[in-house]
């Protein structure tokens, strides 16, 4: 074999393998899942948004709720009988309020019990989806988000709240429509948040004003922590339960790969009564 063909043969072999990477990975991946599926007696879903990376060209992917996703998650729903719960193990920043809305009424239509599962973040239109569900697993250290609308940039509460602080006649017109839009957003996501908490009797009616209220308002900023305490201050149904499985699920889904990274460790579990030693 020529140095010209050894050449062509690690090109060939150098394009064709992040695809056959990728091909292992979906492959545990699913692999996994099945096992924790036969494990709940559950239709596992995943919905994981990680900053990933292109395979060839190296540009990292910004991940978020989109139209595709409401999609193929309402599939997995219709293909579910009714007697069979669903697991839906999140992680994401958030996404489109139509995307996010769509996913939680099937959620709250389906008759079997449904598990949303937050071993990081759910963020968002994320929290939205936790609402719809009877049961919301977090780690510990997870947390959910106030889902208050956004347009573009800026927090609809911010911007009814320039309205409401300055004279009308000092205001110019595109402030003015992004105030309508923003009341009209804020209106919209509020019911929908006492729809979802309201199904099946959830929680009362005045309960569910309360913390549509609070979440839907911009009583905090969008990236406002909601923490496991303060998530069953509200009233919602949270266990720190986790699987295992879901921490081994979400080592599957890889970020973007960096030059150096910026946190590092011996990944093995450490205990005072048992510790890695030196040689």
């Amino acid at each position: 074999m020529s140095i010209t063909d050894i050449f062509w043969f690690f090109l060939v072999v150098s394009s064709l393998w992040p695809a056959v990477q990728m091909k292992m990975l979906e492959a545990a991946r699913l692999n996994l899942m099945r096992s924790l599926e036969k494990k709940r007696g559950s239709r596992i879903i995943t919905l994981i948004h990680r900053q990933e990376t292109m395979a060839l060209l190296g540009f990292p992917l910004l991940r978020y709720i989109s139209i595709e996703d409401s999609e193929a998650v309402l599939r997995a729903i219709k293909l579910t009988s009714d007697d069979v719960p669903i697991d839906l193990i999140l992680h994401t920043p958030g996404g489109l309020v139509l995307a996010s809305e769509q996913i939680t009424r099937a959620l709250i239509r389906h008759p079997a019990k449904v598990t949303v599962f937050v071993p990081h973040y759910a963020m968002s239109g994320g929290t939205l989806l936790a609402l719809a569900a009877d049961e919301i697993v977090m780690d510990e250290n997870a947390v959910l988000g106030p889902v208050d609308p956004q347009l573009g940039q800026e927090a609809a509460a911010s911007i009814l709240t320039v309205i409401e602080q300055k004279d009308i006649n000092e205001i110019d017109d595109k402030t003015l429509i992004s105030a309508d839009l923003a009341r009209k957003a804020i209106s919209q996501v509020k019911n929908t948040v006492r729809e979802i908490l309201t199904h099946n009797s959830r929680v009362d009616a005045t309960k569910a004003d309360e913390l549509a209220e609070l979440l839907a308002t911009g009583t905090w900023t969008h990236d406002y922590p909601i923490t496991v305490e303060e998530a069953r201050e509200l009233g919602l149904p949270v266990s720190t339960e986790m699987p295992e499985e879901v921490y081994k699920l979400m080592n599957l889904y890889r970020q973007a790969v960096q030059r150096r990274p910026s946190v590092s460790y011996i990944p093995v579990p450490y205990s005072k009564t048992k510790r890695p030693e030196a040689k």
